[in-house]
């Protein structure tokens, strides 16, 4: 078992949706907002401290925790609907799960 997390665009979210609803045996998923900025890539003279705090783009967090075997699929129908090409797609990332108990099955 793993646990996807993706961070991406907000007007994705429907494409994406729409996308991993194909995947067969789709586990389902969670989605929160969330607010992100990415690597400083030049440091701007006369920049204040006030603009680097509040400097936030508003992203959406999805959450799956999916069997090892839909994993890649899952991983790749996000990357494809998430895509843009532009700078702040976002970013997909994979973490083993140790274990997992769905509360309506009492452990």
């Amino acid at each position: 078992m793993k646990e996807i997390k993706a961070i991406v665009q907000p007007f994705k979210l429907p494409k994406i949706r729409s996308a991993l609803r194909n995947v067969k045996d789709f586990p389902g998923m969670s989605v929160g907002k969330v607010e992100g900025c990415g690597p400083v890539v030049a440091d701007i003279l006369g920049h204040d401290i006030k603009a680097d705090l509040t400097d936030f783009t508003p992203k959406v967090r999805i959450e799956i925790a999916a069997p090892d075997e839909l994993v890649e699929e899952i991983v790749r129908t996000i990357t494809e609907a998430a895509y843009t090409g532009q700078v702040g797609d976002g970013i997909v990332w994979v973490t083993p799960v140790e274990q997992m108990t769905r509360v309506r099955e009492k452990g």
